[in-house]
């Protein structure tokens, strides 16, 4: 059995009404709520001009694997937190813009971003640690669902 712990995830982007009913899909099979420890989501749960906000315990592996898959393929931005579990991986936030690479950074269960002396030796700079704190700080688009050519 998988080790389980809480995670969270903030999606956003533009996504079809066809991919939005494939979206709704896979929130379902993750078990994911609008709340902590609320109804399953649905897909009238999402609210107009807002990113969509979903939350679980007991997640293997701390992450929301074919959601954030689908994302990355269909360029949907997110960032997603996760509870650390006892000597097997530190709480952690994930952020993908809708391009690029993920990015990943330590954080504590509050979800506050952490560095330690190693990350500011190879930072280098303050700059370089405020762009780092920037980074993982991204803000997640509201959640739009309509067809491109409206959009």
């Amino acid at each position: 059995m998988a080790n389980r712990v809480s995670a969270s995830i903030e999606l956003g982007g533009l996504v079809t009404p066809s991919d939005y009913a494939d979206l709704v899909a896979i929130i379902a099979s993750e078990g994911l709520s609008n709340e902590w420890d609320g109804p399953a989501f649905g897909p009238e749960d999402r609210t107009e001009g807002e990113r969509l906000c979903l939350y679980a315990h007991e997640v293997a592996g701390g992450s929301f694997e074919t959601l954030e898959a689908w994302c990355v393929t269909h360029g949907l931005a997110f960032a997603r937190w996760c509870g650390g579990y006892d000597c097997e991986w530190n709480p952690e936030r994930v952020v993908f813009t809708g391009t690029g690479a993920l990015q990943f950074f330590v954080a504590d269960e509050s979800d506050r971003i952490l560095i330690d002396r190693a990350d500011i030796e190879r930072l280098g700079s303050l700059e370089a640690i405020f762009a780092h704190f920037g980074k993982a700080d991204f803000v997640v688009p509201p959640l739009v669902v309509a067809d491109r050519a409206d959009a």
